[in-house]
């Protein structure tokens, strides 16, 4: 799969990442080989294959899900860089749908 330098960098504004021009034109077909190869894996035979989140079966330890105390909002936004109507504020990262 082709990428072009505009994904490239879009894709690493998303991330956070500052690439320089030479990095955009690496991580473009590293990119593009993690897609193709993920393309393959597509096409690989699944069926009767049980879904499963660990090669190696696995066993939790849940703890009881009840309250607590809690630090009031107060305390908990006192060091926010950027609050609004008691709530943290976060820069938007997805584009509104026009």
């Amino acid at each position: 799969m082709a990428l072009t330098r505009e994904e490239v960098a879009e894709i690493a504004q998303l991330a956070r990442l500052a690439l320089s021009d030479a990095e955009l034109d690496a991580l473009r077909g590293e990119l593009a080989a993690i897609l193709d190869h993920v393309a393959a894996l597509r096409e690989v035979d699944t069926t009767g294959v049980e879904p499963m989140t660990h090669a190696v079966p696995t066993t939790l330890r849940l703890r009881p899900d009840t309250s607590g105390p809690s630090f009031p909002a107060e305390v908990a936004l006192a060091d926010a860089p950027a609050t609004k109507d008691g709530c943290f504020e976060v820069p938007a990262i997805i584009k509104a749908a026009t």
